[in-house]
This record gives C-alpha cells, structure tokens and sequence, in this order.
C-alpha cells in the first residue's frame, strides 16, 4: 500500500494575505470575556432568565411532547409489535427527559472513569428507580445501583445544554414523572436541572427518534480588558506552541496548534492583517448552507477514519444564521454586545460547530467571497478550516421530533 502524503494547505484565493493563521486564529477567538457568557448559560440553567427573550421580536417555542411527536403513550402490546399476550418485561415504562446544564460544572456528558459528567449524575439519581430483578444483576456484578439513559447527543466538556433530550426505562410501574424530577433535582447541587419528564411510547429513541437539533453560539464581540478575571481568558502561547501559560487554553484546545510550523512566526493580527470581523458578512456566510445536503468531514475533528468519507460526514443545514444581540448582564443595563449563531441541522459531527463558527469569523475578517465555506467543504486538508472555537460559547438549545418549522427559528 503506498503511504499517504500529507501537505500543508495553503489559500489561493485573493484574501489568502489577509487570512488569519492557526495562532492568529486562537489568539482572536480566546481573547475574549468568556466568563459572562459562562454566567449567562448559568442563569438559563437555573431558570433565572430566558435565552428566548434575547431576541426580537420575541420567541416563544413549546418542546415537543408526546402528541406532537406523534407517539402517543400506548401500550407495550401495541408498540412491540407483539400479539401473542406476552406480559412482564414487555411492559416497561419508558421516560423522557429534558434537562439542561451549566457545561462549565461538567467534563462532558459521558460517563468516564474519575470525572465528573452529567451522565454519571443523571444515572446516579435513577438508581433508586431500577426494578429489583436488574438491582440484584447491578450487585451480583459489584456493580453500583445505577439507572441507564439514552441521549439525543453527546456534548464535549466546556458545552451547556438547555433542553437536552434523555430517556430512561423500568418496568417498575409505581414510578411517576415527578419523582424522577424531584430525585435528578435534588443531587444536582444547582449545575444541572430538570426541566420536564414525561411518560413515552416504548418506541420513543432520544437520538434516532430526533429529526433535528438546534445549537446556539454565543461569541463575546468585546476583546478582554486586562485585568482580573478577564485576563485570565487571554492566550500566551510559548515555543512549543502547545503548554498552557494561562486562561482556557488546554491540551484538548490546542488541537491545530504547531501543524502548520510554516506559517507560525511571529505574524500578529493587526500586523496588517484585519482586527476584526463584521457579522453581517458571518451571517451571510452561514446563509449559503441553508437547505444543503454537504460532506462536512473538512469542519469535523476526531472522527474515525471509516466516516471521513461518504454519508456518515454528511448532514443537512435547516437553517443557519448569525446576528448580534445584546447579553442581558447585572453590570451593563444595555447588555454586552456579542454575536449569536444558531445551527440546525439533522445532525452534527464531533466539534462541527466550533469549526464552523471560528472558520466563518476567520473568513468574514478576510473579506472572503459569500461561498468560501461551499468551496472549503470541497477542500482536501482540514487545516483549511480553523481551529475549534472555545467551547465555553456553545449551547445545545434543542432537539426536534417534528419536522422542522423555519419558523421557529430565532434569527430570522
């Protein structure tokens, strides 16, 4: 088999001068007062505040139910498809349930050895809810008295969820809705809450079921002042290129870094490069994905090899759109000015939208043409799309189980 060759990928267009390198690109996006959106997300987790009044004119969406999912609550005869009388284990009960989270209290939504995840949370909490006969499975096994969900997506460490879909089963039938709640709540010590739970068909997938999901991504349009906690969000970067010196920038962020040693000297931002970005220009960056079926490998991180090509890379954008609103803060009256991108589609790969996001901003500063993201799907390298924007500004907002409605978007 002959080996591979891997090149560096260098942009040929008319902006390729005045494009942002990998440590351009990290220094602009880290840069920034992350903390006031990680104390925004906190107060939509807990309820103080409504991520949908940021908007105008004002946003008011009803999360799908069992009816509109056209799954009513039937019968385990009915949804398993058996008609031979059989009873018992056939008979679960199955859970929906919407929570949100603050990503900043969690590393992640999946359970792993010795960290502290929203799925380890959620599963400890149900415990007390597992039937008897798999109770006396968990302790012949030594294992810890656990319940077992199913999510409609996984989210990296740093990301909130607002209204996260998750389900639970047991054949326990003396188990209501509110005691789920109440049992999550209660050992959720404020990171993480239960926003409904609701009986389903023994049909009902979080994931396979889900037609769509919605992300936001909220990206502070001030620069960090130099002091303080904010300081502490600024980006050093030493001769290796990858060690953390301060603020947010981990092993995992440094994904990018040093690849493209070529380009990496001593080039700053504003050493006639632009400072800058326009959202408008980001917007109408984002609009050329709208109603596309695209290969999305180039925007994609951590894949394996089996899906860089063919259809498990490619989804389809119902709606993308950016605009810039203002943050509701304590300390400023008018809000903080930042920049919400929204992203719906089917479905996503791992970090697509970190991408996505930090490559459209690199390419508005550019000046690049409306089409630049179409032509860097066709691209061959993915050091032709940008490093990951931080995680700490992205949010899953929702998960659809109707088809999606244009308009209950809330950029319009």
């Amino acid at each position: 088999m002959a080996s591979r060759v891997y090149a560096h990928y260098h942009h040929g267009d008319a902006c390729s001068k005045a494009r942002w390198n990998t440590r351009e690109t990290f220094r602009f996006m880290y840069d920034r007062p992350w903390q006031h959106v990680l104390d925004f997300y906190s107060n939509a987790v807990a309820g103080k505040l409504s991520v949908l009044n940021l908007f105008e004119p004002k946003k008011i969406l009803a999360h799908d139910d069992e009816e509109r999912e056209g799954m009513p609550l039937r019968t385990e005869l009915e949804t398993c498809g058996r008609k031979d009388g059989r009873t018992g284990r056939w008979e679960r009960v199955n859970f929906k349930i919407l929570v949100s989270y603050n990503g900043a209290s969690f590393d992640g939504w999946q359970k792993q050895p010795d960290l502290h995840t929203v799925q380890s949370v959620v599963e400890k909490s149900l415990g007390a809810f597992v039937d008897e006969k798999k109770a006396q499975l968990l302790k012949k096994k030594c294992k810890p008295l656990e319940g077992r969900v199913l999510v409609a997506g996984r989210t990296d460490k740093g990301v909130s969820a607002l209204n996260q879909v998750c389900s639970f089963y047991t054949w326990r039938k003396d188990i209501e809705p509110i005691d789920i709640k109440d049992a999550i709540n209660k050992d959720a010590s404020g990171k993480l809450r239960v926003v409904s739970v609701s009986k389903v068909s023994r049909e009902f997938h979080p994931n396979f079921s889900a037609k769509w999901r919605r992300y936001l991504y909220i990206f502070p349009l001030d620069h960090a002042c130099g002091s303080g906690q904010d300081r502490e969000n600024l980006i050093f970067f030493d001769e290796n290129h990858g060690k953390q010196r301060n603020g947010l920038l981990s092993e995992e962020n440094t994904e990018g870094v040093g690849e493209e040693d070529d380009e990496l000297e001593t080039e700053e931002v504003n050493g006639g490069k632009p400072s800058d970005f326009s959202v408008s220009k980001v917007d109408q960056l984002l609009q050329q994905l709208q109603g596309k079926l695209l290969s999305y490998k180039m925007f994609a991180r951590d894949l394996k090899a089996a899906r860089n090509e063919g259809p498990p890379t490619e989804c389809f954008m119902y709606h993308a759109r950016a605009a810039e609103i203002r943050l509701s803060s304590p300390e400023y009256v008018e809000g903080r000015r930042v920049m919400c991108v929204e992203l719906v589609a089917n479905r996503f790969l791992r970090k697509m939208v970190r991408v996505l996001v930090a490559t459209s901003i690199r390419e508005a500063a550019a000046g690049a043409e409306n089409d630049a993201l179409l032509k860097l799907v066709e691209a061959s390298c993915r050091r032709a799309t940008a490093p990951p924007a931080p995680s700490e500004g992205l949010c899953l907002f929702d998960v659809g189980y109707v088809d999606f409605d244009p308009h209950s978007s809330l950029i319009s």
